[in-house]
């Protein structure tokens, strides 16, 4: 198993980590929250960005364990 954290090769095409996606999606939606012009649009771009980054963490545990 890879344990590279950022890319890994399959088939030969670059995919990204599910830690990196994580990440990334969790700093979009912390982005997203911001931009958000609705409380109710700024809760749920919060809540997900919540989520992303435990499952980041998660991940991130998963590499290193």
């Amino acid at each position: 198993m890879n344990a590279s954290p950022v890319l890994s090769k399959r088939r030969g095409t670059r995919v990204e980590s599910n830690e990196r996606y994580y990440r990334r999606r969790a700093v979009e939606e912390r982005m997203a929250a911001q931009r958000a012009v609705t409380e109710t649009a700024r809760a749920w771009h919060a809540k997900l960005a919540e989520d992303f980054a435990a499952r980041a963490a998660i991940a991130t545990t998963a590499l290193t364990a």
